[in-house]
């Protein structure tokens, strides 16, 4: 195992300081595997790192808790861990596709320690696996979700993928500061859209809720073509939904069709989606913002809950009010 420090290629963040609201105090990481196909050039993809770093100096930043209770990022331009590690025992990664990974795989990721955050722990870390047998490349990466949500990691990792291959960078510059919502602008009538924040509790607990959850529940693995995912919108009404109302809209026919039969008061007649309200208020959140900018949407009750259309139409129109 070999291990590197990435800096940034020129110091941008320069030590300013982003007070983080009590929305993106999401103590976790999100964490995912990629597998390439190729070779993978190490000196290449460092460099690339190093200028992304550049363009995103809070991601080289480091979590701060001072007097008073104000939590902060500090963009301090410290250098990213990256671990490079060669397998000689997987012969190849099992399944021919490429493809992003939904659930952590431990052994090709180099987790960031979100219990023990400090001014002394990096945000973000990268792991390289190269699969010796099959010369296929595998990168881990491990998010500290107080930088900001999946969308935000996304738009972080395309600015890594577009400088390694020389692409120019998209104008959609990443926007760091964040709204702080004070007491007095509080609205008790959107509770409901915030439940992962209304019932939030200490991290421990939170942590032992949900691996609790293991011992109860199997995860079900779906996967869906690029094909099979547009002739479903197709079927679900089209260029009226997005692929994800349609999806959403599958699952939930599928339990309401073959689980729930008839009275089960379990049958789903509404949804709650997690929904990410970029671009809606430059003043709340511009379309480039790097924070957790979601709120989670409770549907209307569906007109027909073993209907395709009818559910994917809901959601669709639900979120569009919201």
């Amino acid at each position: 195992m070999t291990s590197w420090l990435v800096p940034p290629s020129s110091s941008t963040g320069n030590g300013r300081r982003i007070e983080l609201p009590g929305t993106d105090l999401w103590i976790g990481a999100i964490d995912k595997v990629f597998v390439y196909p190729s070779e993978l050039d190490i000196d290449r993809f460092k460099d690339a790192m190093s200028r992304t770093l550049t363009v995103w100096p809070l991601v080289g930043g480091r979590f701060l808790l001072l007097d008073g209770g104000q939590y902060l990022i500090e963009m301090s331009d410290n250098p990213i861990p990256v671990t490079y590690v060669e397998n000689t025992e997987l012969a190849a990664w099992p399944t021919n596709l490429s493809f992003v990974a939904e659930i952590p795989l431990e052994s090709f990721i180099d987790e960031v320690q979100v219990m023990k955050l400090s001014q002394d722990e990096p945000l973000f870390r990268v792991k390289l696996t190269h699969l010796v047998q099959c010369g296929e490349w595998i990168l881990g990466a491990s998010w500290a979700h107080v930088l900001g949500d999946a969308a935000a990691f996304l738009n972080f990792l395309n600015t890594v993928s577009r400088l390694y291959q020389r692409l120019e960078l998209l104008e959609l510059l990443p926007v760091f500061e964040r709204r702080l919502w004070r007491e007095n602008e509080a609205d008790q009538s959107f509770l409901p859209i915030m439940k992962f924040l209304r019932d939030a509790g200490p991290s421990q607990e939170m942590f032992k809720l949900v691996s609790s959850w293991e011992d109860t529940h199997e995860p079900l693995n779906l996967r869906f073509s690029g094909e099979q995912l547009a002739k479903l919108r197709e079927l679900a009404s089209g260029n009226n939904v997005t692929i994800q109302d349609s999806l959403s809209a599958y699952i939930i026919l599928m339990l309401n069709t073959h689980c729930y039969l008839n009275d089960d008061p379990r049958r789903i007649l509404r949804a709650s989606t997690v929904v990410n309200y970029r671009g809606v208020s430059d003043l709340i959140a511009p379309a480039g913002h790097v924070s957790n900018a979601v709120c989670m949407m409770l549907s209307d009750d569906f007109d027909d809950p073993l209907s395709l259309s009818s559910i994917a139409k809901t959601i669709r129109r639900s979120i569009v009010r919201s």
